[in-house]
């Protein structure tokens, strides 16, 4: 199997994101991939951006005029966690299958690492693992669908050293 790549692109400007930010979402990118057991190398585009911006995906994708956490774009037919070589498209170059796009608002990640009284990597990389576990096919539309995919997040930070306070 091929190595998996994760590739963070900083986008905003109202808040410094560090080195340490970045490898902390590779890693958690990486260890829900490791959680699913998930034997294909994948690729990973995360872009971190402001509200603005994030708003203006939501509302060209989604239809919704707001500005919101996290969104995923998925390039890869996943049910939930079980990938298919031939699920979806390969990088030729790489040999990895391009998993799909996370988009992260900084400035909402803020918000809500103060409203919820945590720091702000265990905020980035919970939205991270929400992100991710939508790209390897989990939703939360059902009480029993969100419960797994809540586990399964929790379970990645907690691996990370980022339990809940």
């Amino acid at each position: 199997m091929e190595q998996s790549k994760v590739y963070i692109e900083n986008e905003q400007t109202q808040t410094e994101f560090t080195q340490v930010y970045a490898e902390l979402l590779k890693k958690t990118a990486l260890c829900c991939l490791e959680e699913e057991n998930t034997e294909v190398g994948c690729e990973i585009n995360i872009l971190i951006t402001d509200d603005a911006a994030i708003r203006d995906i939501n509302r060209q994708f989604r239809d919704i005029d707001s500005p919101t956490d996290v969104l995923s774009f998925p390039m890869a037919q996943i049910e939930t966690g079980k990938i298919a070589d031939e699920s979806g498209d390969f990088d030729i170059d790489e040999g990895l299958l391009m998993l799909g796009d996370i988009v992260i608002s900084m400035e909402t990640a803020i918000r809500q690492s103060e409203r919820y009284g945590h720091p702000l990597d265990r905020e980035l990389a919970f939205l991270t693992a929400h992100g991710m576990f939508h790209l390897l096919g989990y939703d939360h539309m059902e009480s029993r669908e969100e419960e797994a995919m809540m586990t399964k997040q929790e379970k990645v930070l907690n691996k990370l050293g980022l339990k809940r306070e």
